[in-house]
């Protein structure tokens, strides 16, 4: 089977058209065409094995967060998808692997309604890299930049569990099979807030997704917004400490948990601000996407990230997250 056999029997064959494409795969380039008044959103990302992903990961999973964790993108700027390109370096022909890793993909692409629309297939190390497109009302994207002195902070889902799974493969942690498991599935199999993003619009100021730890990524939102902010701790144990976290939790202490919420990364929850005067449509928000959020803090004018412990004292974060260059 050659290259162009492969695009046809596991990625063409089973792209998917929407509305915003106007030619997918088989020419030079695709042609999108964003409606009146919509702005393109584009984001890339690049996952490699060893790096991104271990390769005992299976083929279908893979092909899920290879796509995930571009959406997730999506949803932090309020985008809806529209399309993505795949560009796909392999070691060798394996049938059994491209199959698993299209569907995976596919299916997510699907639910999404996402189309495929063209990449690059090529032989040497295994490495994803995709690049997806998204289209917002002009005007309506949630950036880094927005957040003001006084807004609410928020966090969806349970950050940390995926690290926990990393942390088990890594032998540092000892985890039941049903703990495992379920950690398991939020590092290979992650969630993106699309349907959260979307109900944002109009209410959030801002909003990043969780990649590389909750506080590393916030910080950006800070350093772009030029403001400072106050994490409230007892909300951040609440995370930790609920019973969809981990059945067996109680093996950790909460200070051990609490770094896993604060610096874990690889969630892909998105963390985002909103004024405090719209809690009740943030909370309508949430439940129409059917997330769960969490109120975790306070933006404040004052430079710098704080950490309000649950005796009421402040300091300083020490929280570091995960770098590519340095970890």
């Amino acid at each position: 089977m050659g290259e162009f056999d492969l695009i046809e029997r596991y990625f063409k064959s089973a792209a998917k058209s929407s509305a915003g494409v106007d030619l997918g795969i088989g020419d030079d380039c695709a042609l999108l065409a964003p409606a009146p008044g919509m702005q393109l959103a584009i984001s890339s990302d690049m996952l490699v094995e060893g790096r991104h992903f271990l390769s005992t990961v299976s083929p279908e999973a893979l092909g899920h967060k290879a796509l995930a964790v571009n959406l997730s993108d999506l949803a932090a700027c309020a985008a809806k998808p529209v399309a993505f390109t795949l560009a796909l370096a392999l070691p060798r022909l394996d049938e059994v692997w491209l199959a698993g890793f299209s569907k995976g993909l596919l299916d997510l692409a699907q639910e999404h309604g996402c189309a495929l629309i063209g990449g690059d297939t090529t032989a040497g190390p295994l490495n994803i890299c995709i690049t997806v497109f998204g289209h917002v009302p002009t005007g309506q994207a949630l950036v880094r930049s927005g957040a003001q002195a006084g807004d609410d902070i928020y966090v969806s889902g349970l950050p940390g569990q995926a690290r926990l799974a990393l942390e088990a493969f890594r032998g540092e942690i000892s985890l039941n099979e049903k703990d495992f498991a379920l950690t398991r599935q939020r590092m290979e199999r992650p969630t993106p807030r699309v349907l959260l993003g979307l109900a944002l619009r109009g209410l959030a100021t801002s909003a990043i997704d969780v990649s590389d730890g909750l506080l590393g990524d916030f910080s950006h939102v800070l350093k772009a917004s030029g403001v400072g902010a106050e994490i409230n701790l007892n909300a951040i144990d609440s995370i930790a400490l609920c019973a969809d976290y981990m059945p067996a939790r109680s093996q950790f202490d909460t200070k051990y948990l609490r770094k896993m919420v604060l610096s874990g990364g690889d969630d892909y929850e998105l963390v985002f601000t909103a004024a405090a005067s719209q809690r009740e449509a943030i909370r309508s928000a949430a439940l129409a996407s059917q997330t769960l959020i969490t109120h975790i803090g306070t933006v404040q004018t004052e430079h710098g990230l704080r950490l309000r412990e649950t005796d009421g004292t402040l300091s300083q974060s020490e929280y570091v997250s995960f770098d590519h260059f340095k970890s």
